[in-house]
């Protein structure tokens, strides 16, 4: 028989998955999660996958019980004599932890990585590490995307007449530049300190943004204090609007309050994680065809270099 697609879901990511599936044309394959009275996990799949190239989507975001499922399942669909096994992973967790920050702390990025390969992954497919070397700590294929793909088109439609891209930190100016440089606009950028992990001392803006309609581009929304700040500034600042476009919400903590009260007029997010309720400020546009495509091409053994190119998103 020829070698077939197999979509498969993990427990956390099936919303996503579902879409994933019918954009690709195709069920989401079938399979069990049984749960031990104690809570141990154990994924089984209810159909052959003998000789298929099966897809395994699951973000692994909190809890911890999220990347245990999924490398239980690339373990049972190696043992079940898979042609291939590749996880789609939309949000890669612990990629904040991506060197050592301060002495005797964890590398937990390479450790996640380290861990897949020993579950007998064959390739990853993720969207906007929150650090590119990320893929260093591989050494199989893994095909970084960018939610570009889904946010340009959006910001290009509300033909802001003075459009400005911003950064929220330091860190993120390389991808805001990116978006500056595509939209052909002016880049700001605030330069902030922390005191802690998700408490910030002060912030200042480094640019002008009076009578500019702001967005600002990150990859994760913890907590948001960060970018609420952000926000507040750029008003106190003279803007005329500000938008934020992030790709994964994480939203821990007071994130929903403290978004709801902010200066943004709206921030656009993408699906990788499912938010955990409502939020009037909060847009949420669709990957999934992103990944479909790029599922149907890994199959196919067609080339997905154009995912990469920012001059090739629209």
């Amino acid at each position: 028989m020829p070698c077939q697609v197999k979509i498969f879901s993990g427990s956390a990511s099936r919303y996503l998955a579902q879409k994933i599936a019918s954009e690709y044309g195709k069920p989401l394959g079938k399979e069990l999660v049984a749960r031990f009275s104690d809570g141990e996990v154990q994924p089984s799949y209810e159909e052959t996958l003998r000789g298929n190239d099966v897809f395994i989507i699951q973000s692994t975001f909190s809890p911890a019980d999220n990347i245990i499922e999924l490398l239980l399942m690339i373990d049972a669909a190696r043992r079940a004599s898979a042609n291939q096994v590749v996880a789609v992973i939309p949000y890669f967790g612990y990629a904040r932890q991506d060197r050592k920050d301060k002495p005797r702390v964890s590398i937990g990025a390479k450790l996640m990585a380290n861990l897949l390969i020993a579950a007998g992954v064959s390739r990853i497919i993720t969207m906007d590490l929150h650090a590119d070397q990320i893929q260093g700590f591989f050494d199989i294929p893994v095909d970084h995307l960018y939610a570009s793909a889904i946010f340009v088109p959006y910001i290009k439609a509300l033909n802001l007449p003075n459009l400005v891209m911003a950064s929220p930190d330091t860190g993120g100016t390389r991808r805001a530049a990116a978006y500056a440089k595509f939209m052909n606009s002016e880049l700001v950028i605030c330069y902030k300190q922390r005191v802690r992990i998700n408490e910030v001392d002060r912030m200042v803006l480094i640019g002008d943004v009076r009578g500019k309609d702001v967005v600002l581009v990150d990859d994760i929304i913890d907590t948001a204090g960060s970018i609420t700040k952000a926000a507040e500034m750029m008003r106190e600042n003279g803007a005329n609007s500000v938008r934020a476009v992030c790709t994964h919400p994480v939203f821990s903590e007071k994130a929903y309050d403290r978004i709801e009260n902010s200066m943004f007029d709206e921030i656009l997010v993408s699906d990788t994680i499912p938010l955990k309720k409502d939020c009037r400020k909060v847009k949420v546009l669709s990957s999934a065809r992103l990944f479909a495509d790029v599922i149907q091409r890994v199959h196919n053994h067609e080339s997905i270099s154009t995912h990469f190119e920012f001059s090739t998103i629209l």
